[in-house]
């Protein structure tokens, strides 16, 4: 049987269903590996395919004693990596849960309202980069943060400068915490939120930077954040942040969060997470 026949004999074999499940497959593992990357997963996959590869050397090298201990370990493993994995698995389930037949309570709001919150959010940012007040912003999107809010204090006021000043003021009991935004609505404020455990973040960010990029490992939200010490204004979302902000770059991203709910970033929002505060000088609250 020749080379051609051959091709012919295996292609006819070859069913529709076959073609689907291969697709399917190919998909599915590029969207893991897509989400894994450049996070705290991507460097613990990278340790269990070593020790795999050693696996497999080991027997074949008829190595006993490496083979028994890491075939031991593994039978151990598969309950390990549930824990290891547990921020990645959950904002995996929840991004596959996610769904995409009804609209957040951002993309509810209507343009000309949508116009008027964007500017009074710029206003109220561009004050504190000024005048050196810390803030930490959340806009909630489509995964809820109604277990946060619960924990904070309800404000459900109207998204203004003026309110977003009075929280956010040094005497106010509630500057420390975060304001949670819902739609048009300043839902709460004086929430605490999870800090980020990225061991490659900048040494130099602190607690406020840390909650900031702490909600988006674990939501889809997008954390505007201003440092206490510097003004210097940061955008974080996907777990990832870009610093030193200028007011039209703001504006910008909630025209796109508002209006288009961030289909995609361009401009330097397209690399955010690539620097993770590494531009980071000074320390920050």
């Amino acid at each position: 049987m020749n080379i051609e026949s051959m091709i012919t004999n295996l292609i006819s074999d070859i069913r529709i269903n076959d073609i689907l499940d291969i697709l399917i497959t190919t998909f599915v593992i590029y969207k893991i590996l897509e989400f894994i990357k450049e996070t705290r997963a991507q460097q613990l996959l990278k340790g269990l395919l070593v020790l795999v590869a050693t696996y497999f050397i080991s027997d074949f090298l008829d190595l006993q004693v490496i083979h028994w201990f890491l075939g031991a370990t593994f039978t151990v493993g598969l309950f390990a990596l549930v824990v290891i994995f547990q921020p990645e698995l959950r904002r995996g389930l929840e991004v596959i849960g996610r769904s995409k037949l009804t609209k957040g309570m951002i993309r509810q709001v209507e343009e000309d309202d949508a116009r008027s919150i964007i500017q009074e959010i710029v206003e109220a940012v561009g004050q504190f980069s000024a005048t050196k007040t810390g803030a930490l912003i959340i806009f909630e999107r489509e995964i809820s943060l109604q277990d946060i809010i619960e924990k904070g204090t309800l404000i459900n006021g109207r998204i203004s400068a003026q309110l977003l000043g009075n929280l956010f003021y040094e005497g106010s009991p509630l500057h420390d915490g975060a304001v949670i935004i819902r739609g048009s609505k300043v839902c709460a404020a004086g929430c605490v939120l999870p800090l980020s455990e990225n061991p490659e973040l900048n040494k130099s960010l602190g607690t406020r930077h840390r909650a900031g990029i702490g909600i988006t490992e674990n939501s889809d939200a997008v954390a505007l954040i201003v440092s206490e010490e510097t003004g210097i204004i940061s955008v974080a979302r996907d777990a990832r942040i870009t610093r030193f902000m200028e007011r039209r770059n703001v504006e910008k991203m909630l025209t796109e969060l508002y209006m288009n709910d961030l289909p995609r970033l361009s401009g330097p929002f397209g690399r955010i997470g690539k620097r993770l505060g590494k531009r980071g000088k000074h320390a920050t609250k």
